[in-house]
């Protein structure tokens, strides 16, 4: 009977995943053959990638469910229990780095932001200081559940710290740091920081501030990966970068590009699961004291998020990458321009349903206002907004002397003001839906496919280092400012029919 639940639960992952990737890969085809006709063996890499990123996400998904969300769960339910505030801060600050540390997104990100630089900007420095930046928030965030702190103020204090950090970074760096705030809340970061919030949270004894405190975690720790950049900048200030974007190699052949990832992909993967299972064993042995069948099936989830995590990342580097900087440099060199703004479109409206956190989230939404809020209603606000986000993204680069601060500080100002009129049961959803939509195809074949953009004609550029980041963060910023609107929503609609609200 257990395994015929694991194998539900799995082939529910498969379909979820299958209806989240399929849209992303038929726009790709579809562009293929009709305004931007790939190399051949590039576009079959690229399919081949698509079966490797769906059978990964799935186990990936799989082995989080079963492995990832208990252990942070009895972790977050073992520190409340100790009563004890330096417990919950010196714990929140070592797994919050540990687990940035474990993020695919950020790994994908990072070499990016090496290779863009060619260098300059190491992949290893920025995976340490967005580390440590999210370990901080992750402290202060639970620090905040147990002094029933507002969600919003610590927002708007973190988010004040970033304006004035800056105020002194280049916009290369800025872009990177709101980058890295989306790209670090992805598939293993989400469900660990929800699980360790419900985990604490769900100790208080106030029921309705129980359940509000479970949401929140991930958006504050997603402004510790903005600040650990941008103080990083004030440290090194290596002045203008310069780079190039990686090339597509297409006389590389099919299966090559694969097989060389194999082997040093395996490695990465490890690294990043190795800390989290080494934590749960130690902790377990002093404290936790599981019966040994809830240890074994622990254990063979994190061999799933291992498993998934590698078939993901191979994938990911094997084919996504490269296609969608291609079709962003070819598009953008069109006489008619029109057709990089209606692709950017388009692409946002479908990446939405290619994060499958998002289904949780709408899910959550719904089943909290008791069907107020219909999940469809949420799809469609949260499709809208990371449309508009890679409209916005396009328009930016496209046009000469807009800049990502021109769409970030205005956004983020009416974020944090819509906070302190929103109920707070939808603050904490709200940022923390950022995390949720800049998940793995974000950070992949949109965050490329604005690279080909940016890198379309360096010569002709003034800039393209500075606009080939900011992508993810604004797809970061627009599911926060829909969910908040839908809560205000929420909020009239319940009054209007007598239905307690959550403010």
């Amino acid at each position: 009977m257990k395994g015929g639940i694991l194998l539900r639960i799995l082939f529910d992952k498969f379909k979820e995943v299958l209806m989240s990737v399929l849209p992303i890969t038929l726009i790709v085809v579809l562009l293929h053959f009709t305004l931007s006709p790939l190399e051949t063996d590039v576009f079959i890499r690229f399919l081949i990638a698509s079966v490797f990123v769906i059978i990964g996400l799935t186990i990936l998904l799989f082995g989080i469910e079963v492995g990832i969300t208990p252990i942070g769960q009895t972790i977050g339910a073992k520190m409340a229990k100790t009563n004890k505030l330096w417990v919950v801060a010196v714990a929140g600050l070592f797994l919050g780095f540990i687990i940035s540390v474990a993020e695919p997104d950020l790994q994908i990100l990072a070499n990016r932001i090496s290779e863009v630089t060619n260098g300059v900007v190491s992949n290893i420095s920025i995976v340490l200081v967005v580390s440590i930046g999210i370990g901080l928030m992750v402290m202060i965030g639970l620090l905040r559940i147990l002094f029933n702190i507002s969600t919003a103020v610590v927002i708007l204090i973190a988010y004040s710290v970033i304006f004035v950090l800056s105020l002194f970074a280049s916009p290369e760096f800025i872009g990177m740091a709101f980058d890295a705030s989306g790209a670090t809340t992805g598939a293993v970061t989400v469900p660990f920081l929800l699980a360790l919030a419900a985990g604490v949270s769900a100790l208080k004894k106030n029921g309705k501030s129980s359940e509000e405190d479970s949401f929140g975690l991930v958006g504050i720790a997603s402004a510790g990966a903005i600040i650990g950049v941008l103080f990083m900048y004030l440290f090194t200030q290596p002045g203008q970068l310069t780079g190039s974007l990686p090339t597509t190699d297409a006389s590389a052949g099919i299966f090559k590009p694969f097989a060389d990832q194999v082997v040093p992909i395996l490695k990465e993967s490890l690294i990043s699961i190795a800390p989290v299972t080494i934590i749960f064993l130690i902790l377990n042995f002093f404290f936790f004291k599981l019966k040994s069948k809830s240890i074994i099936k622990i254990l063979k989830g994190m061999l799933y998020v291992l498993l998934g995590l590698w078939i993901f990342l191979v994938g990911v580097n094997a084919g996504f990458m490269d296609v969608g900087s291609e079709l962003g440099r070819e598009i953008s060199l069109m006489d008619n321009q029109i057709w990089i703004y209606l692709v950017s479109f388009g692409l946002g409206l479908v990446v939405i349903l290619a994060e499958p956190a998002v289904y949780v989230l709408t899910h959550q939404i719904e089943d909290v206002t008791n069907g107020h809020v219909p999940r469809k209603m949420v799809l469609i606000a949260l499709s809208l907004g990371v449309g508009i986000a890679v409209l916005l993204s396009t328009i930016r680069i496209m046009v000469p002397g807009m800049e990502l601060w021109h769409i970030i500080l205005p956004g983020f100002a009416i974020a944090v003001a819509l906070a302190f009129v929103t109920p707070k049961l939808f603050v904490g959803m709200a940022f923390d839906s950022g995390g949720v939509a800049s998940g793995p195809m974000s950070a992949t074949i949109i965050l490329a496919f604005s690279q080909g953009i940016a890198f379309r004609d360096p010569l002709n550029v003034a800039n393209p280092v500075a606009d080939a980041f900011g992508t993810i963060a604004l797809i970061a910023l627009t599911p926060i400012i829909a969910i908040e609107i839908l809560g205000i929503l929420f909020k009239i609609k319940s009054r209007k029919v007598g239905v307690p609200n959550e403010q």
